[in-house]
């Protein structure tokens, strides 16, 4: 499979120009607001050389994103990802954020239990770290122990962390 098979789009949200890069296999690539449309529709054609711009294979994602950031519950479990990280530690630990729920939250330290690694607190977030699928798989969902965001490594950083979970406590209340 080449570059060539791959896709891409950017879309408007509430909250600024959101954008997404596909395989056949899946979403490989969500980039969360942060930058110009423009700006983004020229870095993912940068960075996925190749790549075909195709806004309608991307409706469906467009559609979960625009409600999500409208602060309406949203699922993205019906997106198919192409998963990274093979079948090692990373791929565990992104499978597992992904079945988070919507407005709730669990601690590093639950979810390395979760993929039976309690010893690995910090390799789980390392590799949420490197989740390039954030808002799908839903890295912002986990916290420290301790109630404290944590880190997060998407533009930024943990303001929109702590902007996005508290839509999806507005969302989840009924506010």
């Amino acid at each position: 499979m080449s570059a060539s098979d791959d896709c891409y789009s950017v879309w408007s949200t509430a909250w600024g120009p959101v954008g997404a890069v596909a395989s056949p296999r899946g979403l490989r690539r969500f980039v969360l607001p942060h930058y110009r449309l423009d700006e983004l529709a020229d870095l993912l054609a940068w960075e996925h050389r190749g790549a075909r711009r195709d806004d309608a294979a991307f409706a469906q994602l467009a559609g979960l994103t625009r409600a999500y950031f409208n602060g309406r519950t949203v699922e993205f479990a019906p997106v198919a990802c192409e998963m990274p990280g093979g079948r090692g530690l990373h791929a565990a630990v992104l499978a597992a954020c992904r079945q988070v729920p919507y407005g709730q939250t669990v601690s590093y330290g639950e979810l390395a239990r979760r993929i039976g690694r309690p010893d690995a607190v910090r390799a789980v977030a390392a590799a949420l770290g490197r989740n390039p699928i954030p808002l799908v798989i839903p890295c912002h969902r986990v916290t420290y122990g301790d109630g404290r965001l944590g880190g997060f490594s998407a533009p930024g950083g943990v303001e929109i962390k702590r902007r996005m979970l508290e839509l999806e406590r507005r969302a989840a209340a009924g506010a």
